[in-house]
């Protein structure tokens, strides 16, 4: 059975807005974490789609089986907040799930963590890598360098191997400078405009999200199968916003969530009336497939 996990932003009413001189409450528009964005339901927070698309209220997390529709689980959350990330809440949604599964997903659910602990459940994943963005717009990325995690050494695309430090900060980061081998190498326009040279920033689960590239941008198959089951998804994420649901009707949480679960459990019931389910004999029954 293949699982798909997506992200649905859902709506709420905006704030009621206001000058300052009519003596109601205003909330200035701005991005700081956590900040309250609305008057009547402070409970909603600031949703980000992309870097560049942003609305405010919750965040629907949906995990779908692609070849009938279906959905199998669901979770209603404020937009903003690590415990609600995409990716921790897309483990919760596969948490019930006692045998491994093809699990689908897009870039928000493929961090580091959630691969981890999505591999060690014996699933296999297809959750597309983020992109890697260039230093220099057309130049290296990250993959274009050979790092090696084991031996903590990296070597830059002009053959300079400088040492990884050890994990540190809050994030447990490394970083591979390359200072002043930079200085007159060949290759320097198309790595960085860095005054102090090139320095690389390597995350934890550095090689689980490298192979994932390399997979995601090399395997034909890996590929097939991502184009195949992502528009039946797409698909049941459109039902479920179908008729302005996207636009919620409740405020806070635990009430859109209530809602969110309705909704799907009807139209769950809708599709498997449509796969052939009917009542008889005071029993359920649906029809084999082909039938």
């Amino acid at each position: 059975m293949g699982i798909l996990a997506l992200v649905a932003g859902q709506d709420v009413e905006p704030a009621e807005d206001s000058d300052g001189r009519d003596g109601r409450w205003r909330i200035t528009r701005g991005t700081a974490p956590g900040r309250m964005v609305s008057t009547v339901d402070p409970e909603a927070r600031h949703v980000h789609k992309t870097r560049s698309h942003q609305q405010d209220g919750f965040k629907a997390h949906l995990a779908i089986e692609p070849e009938t529709g279906l959905y199998t689980a669901v979770a209603l959350r404020p937009g903003a907040g690590p415990e609600h990330h995409e990716a921790a809440v897309g483990l919760e949604l596969l948490a019930e799930e006692d045998t491994p599964v093809d699990a689908f997903g897009d870039t928000a659910y493929s961090t580091g963590d959630a691969r981890r602990a999505l591999d060690r459940a014996g699933h296999r994943l297809f959750l597309k890598p983020a992109p890697l963005r260039p230093a220099v717009p057309g130049g290296f990325t990250l993959d274009d360098f050979a790092i090696d995690t084991t031996t903590a050494t990296v070597t830059c695309p002009a053959g300079h191997t400088v040492a990884l430090s050890d994990p540190g900060g809050q994030h447990h980061q490394r970083k591979a400078s390359f200072g002043d081998s930079c200085a007159g190498c060949h290759l320097r326009e198309r790595c960085t405009k860095a005054r102090a040279g090139r320095i690389l920033t390597i995350r934890p689960h550095h090689d689980l999200q490298a192979a994932a590239r390399h997979q995601a941008a090399t395997d034909p198959g890996w590929q097939a199968d991502y184009r195949r089951w992502r528009p039946p998804v797409e698909r049941a994420v459109a039902w479920l916003v179908h008729h302005g649901n996207r636009r919620l009707r409740y405020r806070g949480t635990i009430k859109n969530d209530t809602w969110l679960h309705t909704r799907a459990a009807g139209l769950n019931l809708r599709r498997l009336i449509n796969l052939g389910l009917t009542h008889t004999s005071g029993t359920w029954h649906l029809a084999p497939a082909g039938t």
